[in-house]
């Protein structure tokens, strides 16, 4: 955690992200009742509840795609809305109060938890981030990248597709002769959080001197393309030839519809393997020792078919709430939400290619929700 300085940074200027907040890819609600603060109200005798989530756009297709519809029969009371602005904002708007959720695919910093005592991370499912690439006649192949090369390739050391470092990675496959263009985003993003945290353990000199968080001193590359948002980049992704970038799982078909290609990564074992839900629940069967707060990178575990990059999706919560009525619907509505019998179940994971939280993991989760109070 010392190296993530630019979290840190960005999660102290929280005024400053609360500031521009809504400028994210997506900020579309969903429900008539849009209260974004602390919003119990009582209305012919039932208090009705409004939560607001922001942040993550590689968590927004569950919340918007998948839960809120399914919790309106759980509670009809509660409306949740929820906004697809980055991670970076989701944390600033929560740790300011003005959302009840923050979505965010980072943790908080051991600074950013000192600074704001009494906020929580609560994993609600396991995620997975891919690299793609538009390299016309190569899409449909699955073309074999390490950390190590991807990060020469966005600190502009590797600046050609036939570079040898990836033709060595890639024999027999015929690599153009043309200039990579890096696309990276550019708001505060938990996707760049795991990427370039991937990139940190596996490239010494990313490690040494450009480290990780939600925005990094990005090396000048000269063909680079700043995105907001997964579908910012997903959309750069699909017009630029010859590109490469880093995508949240739950945007992979997306991306492959429009004909954008991804990677298989090299792992920990050494071995080249695929995002899908096989290698991620490989990854996922050899978490690490989880402390009771949950601030913990999933990236490079260990086992010869562990997928490299997964992480827990956040919910980054106040411990105290404004009110007794939204701690209580917000506390119910997150129990929901993490429970193998209610958003957990396949039926609503499966679709954005997430997986559920191991059965370890649920009890630490539900103790921390049990901490919110109003």
């Amino acid at each position: 955690m010392a190296k993530m300085t630019k979290l840190t940074t960005a999660a102290s200027a929280a005024a400053i992200l609360v500031a521009v907040a809504g400028c994210g890819t997506a900020n579309n609600t969903s429900g008539g009742n849009t209260s974004s603060g602390n919003g119990a109200q009582s209305s012919g005798g039932s208090q009705k509840v409004t939560l607001a989530e922001t942040g993550s756009s590689l968590l927004y297709p569950l919340f918007n795609g998948q839960w809120i519809d399914a919790y309106k029969s759980v509670d009809s009371n509660v409306t949740l809305t929820a906004g697809s602005t980055g991670s970076g904002n989701g944390i600033s708007q929560s740790l300011a109060g003005t959302v009840q959720i923050g979505a965010s695919d980072a943790y908080l910093s051991k600074a950013v938890m000192q600074q704001h005592s009494g906020m929580l991370n609560i994993p609600m499912a396991i995620s997975a981030q891919q690299i793609m690439y538009n390299i016309p006649g190569l899409n449909k192949k699955h073309l074999h990248l390490s950390g190590n090369v991807i990060g020469q390739v966005y600190e502009g050391k590797i600046k050609y597709w036939d570079n040898s470092a990836i033709k060595a990675l890639n024999p027999g496959v015929s690599l153009p002769h043309k200039q990579i263009v890096p696309v990276r985003r550019s708001d505060g993003s938990g996707d760049t959080f795991l990427f370039t945290q991937f990139l940190s353990k596996t490239n010494t000199a990313w490690g040494n001197q450009v480290h990780y968080g939600t925005t990094v001193s990005w090396p000048k590359v000269s063909a680079e393309v700043g995105a907001k948002g997964n579908e910012g980049v997903v959309t750069d992704l699909a017009n630029d030839k010859y590109s490469i970038g880093y995508v949240g799982i739950s945007w992979l078909d997306k991306a492959t519809q429009k004909g954008v290609g991804y990677a298989a990564l090299k792992n920990k074992s050494g071995n080249f393997v695929l995002p899908n839900s096989t290698n991620i629940k490989a990854a996922a069967a050899n978490l690490p020792s989880v402390p009771a707060d949950e601030r913990v990178s999933l990236i490079e575990m260990p086992g010869k078919n562990s997928y490299p990059i997964i992480n827990f999706e956040y919910a980054i919560v106040k411990s105290q709430q404004k009110d007794a009525a939204t701690a209580k619907a917000l506390k119910k509505f997150l129990d929901w939400a993490i429970s193998p019998t209610g958003g957990n179940q396949a039926k609503y994971l499966n679709p954005v290619h997430f997986r559920p939280l191991p059965s370890n993991i649920e009890p630490k989760s539900k103790a921390q929700i049990a901490k919110i109070k109003g």
